[in-house]
């Protein structure tokens, strides 16, 4: 019995010690996810994941551990283009950054930043760039600037022909190329873009009333001038191009000069800014300003007076003319509201002017997409795409104002806008055609380089706008006066031009 207990006793015990020696089973069923986004500021042009497995010890045991990581690629350096625009409103830098970001997205090393500029700053723009040795890549210029640059230097010529012969020559118009054509190199100093034409708008209707002819003479615009004031709501007949600031001055002049023969070079290249068809030029135009609005005036109050119904003339480019149907943008925000019913019927249009001795001119601009020196080469495939794939969107800002100047683009271009209703079709033919017609100082085919860059001086020097301020509103200078220092400054430019 007791050898029994003993015995039983010895049993329990070793059950006991064999069951403490058995290792416990426990199902665990751990799961490991760590997801860490990681995000910094460099330019990269794609994100990779990147796998870590690793072992790390939880609750005392080692557990192998995958770690799944986005990380950045290796930083992808940039091109970057930067594109100077004188289409500065808001509406305009938009669509530019608009074509500028499908670029960029197709092209996801290349960035475009568009930089909207004052035209009338642009040559001291470039001056300090220059100084700084800071040049954009492309500069959107009208093709007054671009003769002055091109003989400083400035302009990478290979690149913009390099374009036009890829785009293709026979595409573009004859007239926008020759307006652009070096005759010193034979090659392109810049692209040809867009452009207008420059017109007299005037209120048919009242002129109507008033069995006033139409305004396509010096005589004929300056009886309109001293009729029109007190008909209506008119308070002057003409708004007129007085800033000494603008070069929307030379522009307006310009035609009036050329109507008179008035150059600023003879056949010979001597400056002819002082003869008795210049000064007749100077004395007529500065004699509008009685009926014209006080003060200096330039482009953006000359449409604003003619659309609250206080001017009956002024001179504008065909941009003007959606906004004679939706009233043009305010400075400070907003539209102005027209004052007349159905301006935009009511208006005339008279794009030549003639003069006292029968010479009759038409004036134009054609703006350029310009590639500077040291531009990278992809500036070349960015002004490419805003002549292709881009270009539609731009020229549907301002249809009336952007004239296509490639063939391929006329049927696009016509179709729009529904502002072509409200015109007529000789209107229209006149506009489309306009580059055929255009004339001014710059497109004179016997200038030379020199010649031609000196005009360019000239406009990017504001001198047609300050002596007609000097005449028209200050009264310091008589128009002979002002021809003489014309004359002279004219002659400095050009000593400096072919040195």
């Amino acid at each position: 019995m007791r050898k029994s207990l003993v015995l039983l006793m010895a049993l329990m015990v070793l059950a006991l010690v064999m069951s403490a020696c058995q290792p416990e089973v426990v199902e665990v069923t751990r799961v490991v996810t760590e997801v860490e986004t990681v995000t910094e500021e460099v330019e990269v042009t794609r994100v990779v994941t990147e796998t870590i497995v690793e072992t790390v010890e939880i609750e005392g045991e080692m557990v192998e551990v995958t770690r799944i990581i986005e990380v950045p690629a290796e930083p992808v350096e940039k091109t970057v283009i930067e594109f100077w625009t004188t289409d500065n409103e808001e509406e305009r830098v938009n669509t530019y950054e608009a074509v500028a970001a499908r670029y960029m997205e197709m092209h996801p090393d290349v960035e475009i930043r568009i930089v909207p500029i004052e035209e009338a700053g642009i040559t001291q723009r470039i001056s300090t760039a220059v100084a700084a040795n800071r040049l954009p890549d492309i500069v959107r210029m009208g093709i007054e600037r671009v003769a002055a640059f091109s003989a400083d230097g400035i302009l990478d010529e290979e690149a913009a022909t390099a374009v036009i012969q890829d785009i293709g020559e026979d595409d573009f118009r004859a007239g926008p190329l020759s307006m652009v054509a070096n005759p010193t190199t034979g090659i392109y100093s810049a692209v040809p873009y867009d452009g207008w034409i420059q017109a007299l708008w005037y209120r048919q209707d009242i002129f109507d009333q008033l069995g006033l002819d139409a305004p396509t003479s010096w005589d004929t615009i300056q009886t309109a001038a001293a009729a029109l004031p007190g008909n209506g709501n008119l308070l002057y007949g003409i708004a007129l191009a007085t800033d000494p600031a603008q070069n929307y001055v030379q522009q307006v002049f310009e035609q009036v000069a050329i109507s008179n023969n008035a150059w600023p070079f003879d056949e010979d290249g001597n400056v002819t800014m002082n003869t008795p068809e210049m000064i007749a030029a100077l004395e007529w135009y500065t004699s509008l300003q009685p009926y014209a609005m006080p003060g200096p005036q330039y482009w953006r109050g000359a449409r604003e007076a003619y659309q609250y119904d206080q001017a009956g003339m002024f001179f504008y480019s065909t941009y003007i003319m959606d906004d004679l149907v939706d009233g043009s943008g305010l400075e400070s925000g907003g539209n102005v509201e027209i004052a007349v019913d159905d301006l935009a019927l009511n208006t005339g249009f008279a794009p030549m002017i003639e003069g006292p001795n029968g010479d009759s001119a038409s004036y134009g601009q054609l703006v350029t997409l310009s590639i500077m020196q040291g531009a990278d080469p992809v500036a070349q495939d960015v002004v490419k795409f805003f002549l292709t794939e881009g270009y539609q969107d731009v020229l549907a800002l301002a249809p009336f104002g952007k004239v296509p100047v490639l063939k391929s683009a006329v049927d696009g271009w016509k179709s729009s806008s529904e502002y072509f209703q409200y015109y007529s079709d000789e209107t229209l033919d006149q506009i489309a055609n306009g580059y055929e017609s255009m004339q001014r100082w710059l497109f004179r085919p016997d200038y030379d380089a020199a010649e031609r860059a000196v005009i360019g001086d000239i406009e990017g020097q504001l001198l047609i706008p300050t002596v007609v301020s000097a005449i028209a509103l200050e009264g310091t200078l008589t128009p002979e006066e002002a021809a003489q220092f014309l004359q002279e400054q004219v002659e400095g430019l050009l000593a400096d031009r072919s040195e």
